[in-house]
């Protein structure tokens, strides 16, 4: 049998307590007054004290991110008392305002009350559209999420480029469609130095990747609406948004540019190819002074992390396959040893986009 709410409840709130060595008399008080909510309502509201800790818990807890050193320095913007589309679409705002700063990408997460969903995978997201050959100008991800929001509505420019509304929802009510101002935009062109040619195809990114379609999972809540952010690795972009065969693909138009023999595979070509287009990403987030971190930097803070967890005598979990950048892995020290995978809470959990049925 499951653990009931009280009982999963009662782990976050003892874990709080002490984590943050607060007294033993107010964790009790704090239980009683847990215990009363759900008799009383059936579930309970965590403080903002308590949401905070533990939406930064469940960054420590996510076992795919290369990126947890700095956990405790996730901003916490506490949104649940929003209740209509038209506030929460500005704090969505304010979020891609405040995260991007800038171009001094700031960790952040907003969370919202248990009846809203945001369709969208991400805050930022360029849409993708099916051509009558079956190609895709844009970003073949986002084939769906483009389809719903024309759908609702939206009128698109139709380039490769082009970002995606944000699409509301909260409990029952129909979906609500929003631009997003170019003015927070924060666009990275994307240039190679060594390859001029490069320049020319007008290849950009986003500065700031907030995931959006995730649920929160704190104390057996359960906020289906937490978009967060960190920073990019320059191996997200460069190796798998616009490198991967069903995304951008530009793995070939890169190999054209390099003068590379594509004939045999034994050349090497997409190698080459894909290493300078990660460079080409780290020239130009650097050159617009835009936060990013490189996959061998990343490793290295990974294994801080770890030491961290180790002297706070955490046991530290994570999944291999994810943590392993995807450009030469066998370079950093996550390739050569294990992870324990078990899922702990609090916790990220993916979830079904509400526009998709089974």
């Amino acid at each position: 049998m499951p653990p009931s709410l009280y009982e999963q409840a009662k782990q976050f709130i003892e874990q709080y307590y002490s984590e943050l060595g607060l007294p033993e008399e107010e964790k009790q008080l704090r239980l009683s007054e847990v215990q009363a909510d759900i008799d009383a309502t059936g579930t309970y509201e965590p403080t903002t004290s308590e949401l905070t800790y533990g939406a930064k818990v469940a960054w420590r807890n996510s076992n795919r991110c290369i990126g947890r050193l700095f956990w405790e320095k996730l901003h916490v913007n506490d949104a649940r008392h929003l209740d209509k589309e038209e506030d929460i679409a500005e704090a969505l705002l304010h979020h891609i305002n405040e995260a991007t700063n800038g171009g001094k990408i700031r960790s952040t997460i907003t969370v919202f009350s248990e009846g809203v969903r945001i369709w969208n995978h991400q805050l930022l997201r360029y849409a993708g559209y099916v051509n009558e050959d079956g190609s895709v100008t844009g970003d073949p991800h986002s084939v769906e999420m483009t389809a719903q929001c024309l759908n609702l509505g939206w009128q698109s420019q139709r380039t490769a480029f082009d970002i995606l509304p944000l699409v509301i929802q909260v409990n029952d009510g129909a979906p609500a469609l929003f631009l997003i101002p170019e003015s927070i935009i924060l666009r990275v062109p994307l240039q190679h130095s060594a390859y001029p040619a490069f320049d020319d195809l007008g290849i950009e990114w986003y500065a700031v990747p907030i995931i959006s379609d995730m649920a929160l999972d704190i104390g057996g809540l359960l906020y289906r609406a937490a978009p967060f952010n960190g920073w990019y690795m320059e191996t997200e972009i460069g190796a798998r948004n616009l490198a991967d065969e069903d995304r951008y693909n530009l793995l070939p138009m890169m190999g054209e540019i390099m003068q590379l023999n594509m004939t045999h595979e034994s050349s090497l070509w997409r190698d080459k190819a894909l290493v300078e287009l990660n460079v080409a990403v780290l020239e130009s987030f650097r050159k617009h002074g835009v936060t990013l971190v490189d996959h061998h930097t990343a490793a290295k803070q990974f294994k801080r992390f770890e030491m961290n967890e180790q002297k706070a005598c955490r046991h530290m979990t994570g999944d291999w396959t994810w943590l392993i950048p995807p450009v030469s892995p066998a370079t950093t020290h996550i390739f050569h040893q294990p992870y324990d995978n078990t899922m702990h809470s609090p916790n990220y959990l993916y979830q079904q986009a509400p526009y998709k049925v089974d």
